[in-house]
């Protein structure tokens, strides 16, 4: 195409030169010349108006680009506020949930402190007056048949390491099963075990249970302990003691792992024969901790003495004593009046650690970082769950044991 038309330009400026020496009477070289002029003139405006509709075609192109990348970014900012919106919605219904089921579980804890309070009451009436109601007849044989017939769970709650929020050790719940798989509420049970001088059969089959899932745990390298409830009334009974020290002493290996809980009130107030027993356990090289402890005013030296080394409080009292500078603070060795930052400290020197339990909100897991306490378990970072059905069935007590222990019970 831009042959043809450089022809035609070169023979209008063939003609034109022709022109001028036919006609104008110019010289023959200067007519040549005015031709080659004109075909130069008529080239350099076509190559001007081709680049002219270049150039006006790709600025329609580019305003075209501009455009769709306007609109891609509008697309774009639409897409990341729905997801913002989607992601804020979620959010919220995540919190409302675990809100409810926190909600939940603390009117749970507090209907079975309610029951167990009102089993303690009925029990010691009926201690009085030796009368027996027919319902707690009714909850004493479903506790002996679980007995019996072995259908004592175990339930673990993590307590984690803060702030990494790692599982650091369990706590062990025991549970006693209906035939149909029903739980008996522990207000229940426990009433009725003492009431019959069970609570040893259930503590001695708990040990047995958690020092097999201590010694699993060991097997895969999981470096954690785990806590184990054990009554007053089973380190006092000269009947089912030495069970439960004997097994021990086959499994003192694991005395790193195993840490046995009481409430504090019980220490507080332990017999001559509780002390014995727990300094044989300590002598095993078996750790304590004592828990639903309600003031800060410890006695360190005497916990250490004690083989005490965990110390357990509701979060939210734990922090309002510690915040409160003229609240209380534990006894050592230190004479100044320490801080509530200094008190997780404190304690450390002693060999004793603070663990806030009951934790059920994030706004509490912030205060509890703020005095430095190192541990932390509550619905927030896992409720009490059973064990796998299958390593149930693998540290399910020996029929021989239970047969054994139930017997002397009765």
């Amino acid at each position: 195409m831009i042959a043809l038309f450089f022809m035609i330009y070169a023979l209008i400026g063939a003609g034109a030169g022709w022109g001028l020496y036919s006609f104008a009477e110019v010289e023959l070289t200067l007519a040549i010349c005015g031709g080659a002029i004109m075909t130069a003139l008529l080239g350099q405006v076509h190559l001007f108006a081709t680049r002219a509709g270049e150039s006006t075609e790709i600025t329609a192109r580019m305003d075209q680009v501009e455009s769709a990348q306007k609109d891609a970014k509008e697309r774009i900012d639409v897409m990341e506020a729905r997801t913002s919106a989607v992601e804020i919605t979620v959010k919220q219904e995540l919190t409302e949930r675990r809100d409810a089921l926190v909600s939940e579980m603390r009117q749970l804890e507090t209907l079975i402190e309610r029951l167990s309070k009102s089993f303690e009451t009925k029990l010691a009436d009926a201690e009085t007056t030796g009368d027996v109601a027919p319902q707690e007849d009714a909850v004493l044989r479903r506790v002996k048949d679980a007995l019996e017939d072995g259908r004592v769970d175990l339930h673990l709650q993590p307590i984690v390491s803060l702030p990494q929020r790692r599982v650091s050790f369990y706590e062990g719940f025991t549970r006693l099963r209906d035939p149909d798989g029903s739980l008996i509420l522990p207000g229940a049970f426990l009433d009725a075990a003492r009431r019959a001088n069970l609570l040893g059969v259930i503590d001695n089959m708990m040990l047995y249970r958690s020092v097999e899932v201590v010694r699993r745990l060991a097997a895969r390298d999981r470096r954690v302990g785990v806590f184990c409830n054990v009554s007053s009334h089973s380190l006092e009974d000269p009947h089912f003691f030495p069970f439960f020290l004997n097994h021990l002493e086959q499994n003192r290996d694991l005395a790193g792992a195993l840490i046995f809980e009481i409430q504090a009130s019980r220490f507080e107030h332990r017999s001559r024969q509780m002390r014995e027993a727990m300094e044989r356990l300590t002598a095993l090289g078996f750790r304590f901790s004592i828990d639903h402890a309600e003031t800060i005013d410890i006695d360190l030296p005497r916990l250490q003495d004690a083989g005490i080394r965990f110390v357990k409080f509701k979060g939210g009292a734990l922090i309002d004593q510690l915040r409160d500078p003229f609240g209380p603070r534990p006894r050592s060795s230190v004479e100044r009046k320490i801080s509530g930052e200094e008190v997780a400290a404190v304690c450390s020197r002693y060999g004793v650690t603070l663990i806030a339990e009951k934790i059920e909100e994030e706004v509490s897991v912030v205060e509890v970082l703020e005095y430095g306490i190192p541990y932390g378990q509550g619905h927030i970072f896992g409720a009490p769950r059973p064990i796998k059905s299958s390593l149930m069935e693998e540290t399910a007590p020996p029929a021989e044991l239970v047969r054994m222990l139930t017997t002397r019970a009765s």
